[in-house]
């Protein structure tokens, strides 16, 4: 793997092009948050394919959705959770086989809160998200992001405005 800023043969990333990808990551975990699935899958190129893991069944990438509609639905799938956070912890972009690819590493932790019999449980994910990205027109766009989940915790929740706490 060569550098971000350049390989052994001269060719690699640009910053704007570092810029751009950052900032498309984090509008994908901006989106899946504010439970938009159209604003998501309209981060993926048209033939974009979104890898899903299956936790607790599965750490690994498990169920292909190819295309924006299928990618559009799987994340409609988290309108069923109270609340969603995605942090994104770092993230490593490497030049793909040609001036118009990419490839990258994006760490994340995204917590998910559901409730169940009353009570809201956050179920956190540590994952890494493998992605290749494609420049079509003006911008990056994911062509494939595979979900690969290193652990998961569960333990129970608050919100401050259900404690009348301010934090």
């Amino acid at each position: 793997m060569g550098s971000v800023m350049g390989t052994s043969a001269g060719r690699g990333l640009s910053g704007d092009d570092c810029t751009a990808l950052r900032d498309l990551v984090n509008r994908y975990a901006a989106r899946v948050d504010d439970r938009d699935p159209v604003g998501v899958a309209e981060l993926f190129a048209h033939d974009g394919v979104l890898t899903t893991a299956a936790p607790p069944k599965s750490l690994g990438p498990t169920h292909e959705n190819h295309g924006r509609a299928a990618i559009e639905q799987a994340m409609a799938g988290l309108d069923g959770l109270v609340a969603s956070f995605h942090a994104v912890t770092g993230e490593v972009f490497d030049p793909g086989a040609d001036s118009d690819s990419a490839t990258g590493r994006v760490a994340c932790i995204a917590h998910h809160v559901s409730e169940r019999n009353g009570e809201l449980r956050d179920v956190a994910w540590g994952l890494t998200y493998r992605d290749t990205y494609r420049r079509e027109g003006s911008g990056w766009l994911i062509a494939t992001r595979s979900a690969h989940v290193t652990f998961v915790s569960a333990a129970p929740v608050k919100f401050a405005h259900d404690t009348g706490t301010a934090w």
